[in-house]
Protein backbone atom coordinates (compact mmCIF):
# COMPACT_ATOMS: atom_id res chain seq x y z
CA UNK A 1 0.00 0.00 0.00
CA UNK A 2 1.99 3.19 -1.05
CA UNK A 3 0.87 6.96 -0.50
CA UNK A 4 -1.08 7.99 -3.20
CA UNK A 5 -2.84 4.56 -3.81
CA UNK A 6 -6.02 4.89 -5.96
CA UNK A 7 -7.92 2.70 -8.15
CA UNK A 8 -6.55 4.79 -11.48
CA UNK A 9 -4.30 3.23 -13.93
CA UNK A 10 -0.27 3.60 -13.85
CA UNK A 11 1.08 4.46 -17.52
CA UNK A 12 3.71 6.19 -19.23
CA UNK A 13 2.88 9.92 -19.58
CA UNK A 14 4.19 12.11 -22.73
CA UNK A 15 3.93 15.59 -22.74
CA UNK A 16 4.15 17.43 -25.87
CA UNK A 17 6.48 14.86 -27.41
CA UNK A 18 8.71 14.18 -24.52
CA UNK A 19 8.52 11.25 -22.37
CA UNK A 20 7.69 12.11 -18.31
CA UNK A 21 10.52 10.61 -16.27
CA UNK A 22 10.94 11.21 -12.76
CA UNK A 23 13.53 13.22 -11.60
CA UNK A 24 14.04 11.37 -8.36
CA UNK A 25 14.21 7.99 -8.96
CA UNK A 26 14.15 7.82 -12.78
CA UNK A 27 10.69 6.15 -13.22
CA UNK A 28 8.39 6.32 -15.92
CA UNK A 29 5.44 5.04 -14.88
CA UNK A 30 2.73 7.96 -13.69
CA UNK A 31 -0.73 7.91 -12.26
CA UNK A 32 -2.86 10.24 -13.15
CA UNK A 33 -5.47 13.25 -11.28
CA UNK A 34 -6.81 16.29 -11.07
CA UNK A 35 -6.27 18.92 -8.61
CA UNK A 36 -8.50 22.18 -8.37
CA UNK A 37 -6.81 25.51 -8.37
CA UNK A 38 -8.42 27.49 -5.38
CA UNK A 39 -8.02 31.20 -5.16
CA UNK A 40 -8.87 33.50 -2.35
CA UNK A 41 -11.07 35.25 -4.22
CA UNK A 42 -13.44 32.81 -5.22
CA UNK A 43 -13.30 30.95 -2.05
CA UNK A 44 -14.23 34.07 -0.26
CA UNK A 45 -17.43 34.34 -3.03
CA UNK A 46 -18.22 30.76 -2.51
CA UNK A 47 -17.52 29.70 -5.84
CA UNK A 48 -15.18 26.96 -5.76
CA UNK A 49 -16.29 24.78 -7.85
CA UNK A 50 -15.45 27.47 -10.99
CA UNK A 51 -11.80 27.78 -10.49
CA UNK A 52 -10.09 25.71 -13.14
CA UNK A 53 -8.08 22.35 -12.55
CA UNK A 54 -4.36 21.33 -13.10
CA UNK A 55 -3.39 17.68 -13.97
CA UNK A 56 -1.06 15.74 -12.00
CA UNK A 57 0.96 12.89 -12.99
CA UNK A 58 2.78 11.34 -9.97
CA UNK A 59 5.07 8.56 -9.92
CA UNK A 60 4.33 5.22 -9.29
CA UNK A 61 7.37 4.22 -7.27
CA UNK A 62 8.03 7.41 -5.00
CA UNK A 63 4.85 9.35 -5.09
CA UNK A 64 7.28 12.84 -6.62
CA UNK A 65 3.98 14.78 -8.17
CA UNK A 66 4.09 16.74 -11.67
CA UNK A 67 1.81 19.65 -12.06
CA UNK A 68 0.36 21.12 -15.55
CA UNK A 69 -2.02 24.02 -15.87
CA UNK A 70 -4.24 23.50 -18.64
CA UNK A 71 -3.32 25.83 -21.32
CA UNK A 72 -7.02 27.16 -22.95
Amino acid sequence: MGLFDDNSSVGKVTIKGHDLICPICGNDSFYQRTTQLNTAGMTFLGLDWANQNAFNYYCSECGYMFWFHPLD
